[in-house]
């Protein structure tokens, strides 16, 4: 039998003068057109592009890293650098508000302003998930922008409460306040719970006084006045709120109320300290008393008299 070369044997197409590859679809056949001379060249400049990359930086996939390339560079390495490029440049500015008593910033406003922007910015990354963007707090979280404090609202005390925060476990000297669960410990009956919720809510001038109200009056003297005054006017060293107003970290409507005085309300907010470095938490301070509430500072005690050579006899 011969061998028949003509299966081997190109066809050209004679319209373009391009060889065929020998497909056919349906009368359709395929031409074998080279790729265009740019275009492979191209691809050979991305081949050799790729593999001095690989060469040069980081890119082959390894266990727990990527190869590190002979140049040294790195994403990482360029966050640090520009990170520590940072913390050099506002390093003088730290220095100053490390070595300035909180109390005394105010006289040097460049400073002050410094530590108002730096507040602002920890607080966007450290406070608004509970008092929110604009601090204006939610239910269970108070609002910083008014003038209601439980434990105090001049710069000490906003500092205070930052560095040990409230009810923080292990801190022998967080801020701490124990309202008892009157309705949950037995302490009141539910009618009574019902009636010291309508003298509070005669307090805080939301209802006119009734029958119920004045049975509270007594219940609440007997119970409540020790911590938030006799006229509800609350007590900053104990943490105790003011209920003579209407501002509410739980609600003031009659339901809410019940609900507190039934269930007290034991909210936790972290101390700062360990997790935050002191210039950062004075800067935070100076922010929250910026925004509107900030009270000053109370003055000194007077001191105490000398007694006399006559007064001692």
């Amino acid at each position: 039998m011969t061998h028949d070369s003509t299966h081997h044997a190109k066809v050209i197409d004679h319209a373009t003068g391009t060889a065929k590859v020998g497909h056919e679809w349906d009368g359709i056949e395929e031409l074998d057109t080279p790729l265009p001379r740019w275009w492979l060249w191209t691809f050979y400049a991305t081949v050799v592009f790729a593999l001095v990359y690989v060469v040069l930086y980081p890119a082959i996939p390894m266990l727990h890293s990527a190869s590190a390339g002979t140049l040294g560079w790195s994403s990482r390495g360029v966050l640090a650098d520009e990170v520590a490029h940072e913390k050099a440049e506002h390093q003088g500015v730290r220095d100053a508000l490390a070595a300035t008593p909180i109390e005394a910033l105010a006289a040097d406003p460049a400073l002050q302003r410094a530590a108002i922007e730096g507040g602002h910015a920890a607080f966007k990354v450290n406070c608004v998930q509970c008092h929110g963007a604009g601090a204006a707090g939610a239910k269970g979280y108070p609002n910083l922008n008014d003038d209601d404090w439980l434990w105090g609202g001049d710069l000490s005390a906003i500092q205070q409460t930052l560095v040990n925060g409230i009810r923080q476990p292990g801190n022998d000297a967080t801020r701490s306040s124990l309202m008892p669960s009157f309705g949950k410990d037995g302490i009141l009956t539910p009618a009574q719970v019902q009636d010291v919720v309508s003298h509070i809510r005669v307090l805080s001038k939301q209802d006119p006084a009734n029958a119920s109200s004045r049975r509270g009056a007594q219940i609440f003297a007997d119970n409540c006045a020790v911590c938030h005054g006799a006229n509800g006017e609350g007590n900053r060293s104990v943490g105790a709120p003011k209920l003579s107003d209407k501002i509410w970290l739980y609600g003031g409507d009659r339901a809410s109320l019940v609900g507190t005085v039934t269930n007290a309300h034991a909210g936790v907010m972290p101390a700062w300290t360990g997790r935050l470095d002191p210039v950062t938490i004075k800067m935070l301070a100076v922010y929250v008393h910026s925004l509107g509430g900030g009270e000053a500072a109370p003055a000194p005690a007077a001191p105490a008299a000398t007694p006399t050579a006559g007064a001692a006899r």
